[in-house]
């Protein structure tokens, strides 16, 4: 239990950091090209302590959920006094504005890259091309006989068995390239075969750097449709679960491995909306579909059942991934998201060239309170969605089997 508490706390604080890394991200871009930060802050509520260094006040809040960043004139709405006007934000050009807005989600994408590769250089990133089917049709073990489907040759193998892969002299390590004049590039291709052949069967084999010829009499055994099928007694020879790095190739891992994660982020995001369902089935005392949807808190408990059953790789995966995920989530073209600022400013540029072209001046900037009811419609779907997912992780939680 104890383990699990931890579990948890470590990755709230994990989520905290990152989002205070996103709000840092914007902090140090607006810095850089001279716009005015009035305040950074870890945390929400009550201030626990600050202090100023210039024109910024930074500081500790009392409830450690995230930040935030406060820019001058991040919009023409936003007043500022006469001396911040100068340097508002949205008197800078659009290309430094939309750098200001990109940080935040490119700190996420740093931070999950980071992770990913200390894991490559620690313990190795899981293998994601692992598949039994796929595999080539290397040999790993040789069995003393055949076996019915279902059961394994430990379970012993009465004399005169038939052991067909044995007795025709395969080894583990051999790839079969081919069964009877069939390629075989893969192991499913080979077991294929084989379940439909009966007796001596011609194998050419890869060993080494040699290609050998062996006849294998293919026996017959009980298939798991209770019909008869061929086997050899052989398995495959598995790749490993996970793959391991230098400190010099980790960095090909880690990317690699990043645009798998951010597949996977983007074919999720896609599938949001019809995995909602299942998270109200799910608060009605449903089954709770692994796939679904979960909030911080779910992540958390994920998290702690990981720690708790020493899955460290689960762990920092699932802080990766949802970094990731924040970071894509946060770009799409929405009101209040950073997206929706960005896709403001891409529309007051298109704007102001279309205007150019026809021999006026630049409109200015965008009046928000015009969006003010497209955003309060994404806020309330927004915030009916975290209810709904909240409530899920709390009455019918995802966790990790024992």
């Amino acid at each position: 239990m104890l383990a699990w508490i931890l579990g948890i706390i470590l990755f709230a604080l994990g989520i905290c950091i990152s989002v205070a890394l996103h709000e840092a991200g914007h902090m140090g871009a607006a810095k850089m090209f001279g716009m005015r930060v009035r305040r950074y802050f870890v945390g929400f509520g009550p201030t626990i302590w600050s202090f100023r260094r210039g024109d910024t006040e930074y500081g500790l809040k009392a409830i450690p959920a995230g930040g935030f960043c406060d820019i001058a004139g991040m919009t023409a709405l936003d007043e500022v006094t006469p001396e911040e006007a100068p340097r508002a934000m949205w008197r800078y050009a659009t290309w430094k504005r939309f750098v200001v807005m990109v940080a935040g989600s490119v700190t996420h994408f740093i931070v999950g890259f980071v992770i990913l590769y200390l894991m490559a250089v620690t313990m190795g990133l899981p293998n994601l091309s692992f598949d039994v089917n796929t595999v080539r049709p290397e040999v790993g073990t040789v069995n003393d006989c055949v076996v019915d489907k279902g059961a394994t040759s430990s379970d012993g193998c009465e004399s005169g068995a038939a052991a067909p892969a044995k007795d025709a002299g395969l080894r583990p390590g051999d790839v079969v390239q081919s069964v009877d004049g069939t390629p075989t590039p893969t192991w499913e291709d080979m077991v294929g075969k084989v379940e439909g052949l009966s007796g001596p069967a011609e194998f050419v084999v890869r060993r080494g750097s040699e290609t050998l010829t062996l006849t294998v009499d293919v026996a017959q055994v009980t298939g798991a449709d209770g019909g008869k099928a061929g086997a050899i007694g052989v398995s495959v020879a598995l790749p490993p679960a996970m793959n391991t790095y230098g400190a010099l190739d980790a960095f090909g891992g880690a990317a690699s491995f990043t645009g798998d994660m951010f597949v996977g982020v983007w074919n999720g995001l896609l599938a949001f909306p019809e995995k909602i369902p299942k998270v109200i089935e799910a608060i009605g005392g449903g089954e709770r579909d692994p796939e679904t949807p979960v909030s911080v808190v779910g992540a958390s408990i994920i998290g702690g059942d990981a720690v708790e059953r020493g899955l460290w790789v689960m762990f920092l995966l699932l802080l990766a991934t949802l970094n990731f995920f924040i970071g894509v989530f946060n770009l799409l073209p929405l009101l209040p998201l950073d997206g929706g600022h960005i896709a403001v400013l891409f529309y007051e540029k298109i704007r102001d060239w279309l205007r150019s072209l026809r021999g006026k001046p630049a409109g200015g900037p965008v009046d928000y309170s015009k969006l003010s009811a497209v955003t309060m419609v994404f806020v309330l779907i927004g915030g009916a969605v975290v209810l709904l997912t909240v409530t899920a992780d709390i009455v019918n939680p995802i966790r990790i089997p024992q």
